[in-house]
């Protein structure tokens, strides 16, 4: 026979993990918040955003440029499953979520291009090319 440690409250943090999406809701039926992952590269001719975002829609997808800071925003929702099915245990985020990053000045706003597959959104930023320096010769008097 083992024995077992009693822990007042390991039941109810149990409970919580385990039904922890119901509770995720905030007041008035709002969704809760998480935080995609994003990754940020820099090639000569563009930065590029991948944001990590499975199981979200084109259409639950919003980007926007605003004063040098692109933003990333939209819902990932929670599709319903089989009635008969009980869920044990449910790990991933669902709800909204924003990502804001501030853009370099020497970005093209105009050039900007996102595309999604396999769950990954690539925010595509190019580069303007740097304008030259002009040498001016300037007479002694």
């Amino acid at each position: 026979m083992n024995l077992v440690r009693w822990a007042p409250l390991r039941e109810v943090d149990e409970f919580f993990r385990q039904y922890s999406p119901l509770f995720a809701r905030g007041r008035g039926g709002e969704s809760s918040v998480w935080t995609p992952t994003a990754n940020i590269s820099e090639t000569d001719k563009e930065y590029l955003i991948k944001a990590e975002l499975p199981e979200v829609k084109k259409e639950d997808l919003k980007i926007t440029l605003n004063d040098g800071v692109i933003t990333i925003s939209g819902e990932r929702k929670q599709e319903n499953e089989e009635k008969d099915a009980n869920a044990l245990r449910i790990e991933s985020f669902y709800g909204t979520f924003t990502r804001s990053f501030t853009l370099p000045d020497n970005v093209d706003p105009k050039g900007i291009r996102a595309d999604s597959k396999d769950g990954v959104l690539r925010v595509h930023v190019p580069k303007m090319e740097a304008s030259r320096p002009k040498t001016i010769p300037i007479d002694v008097q």
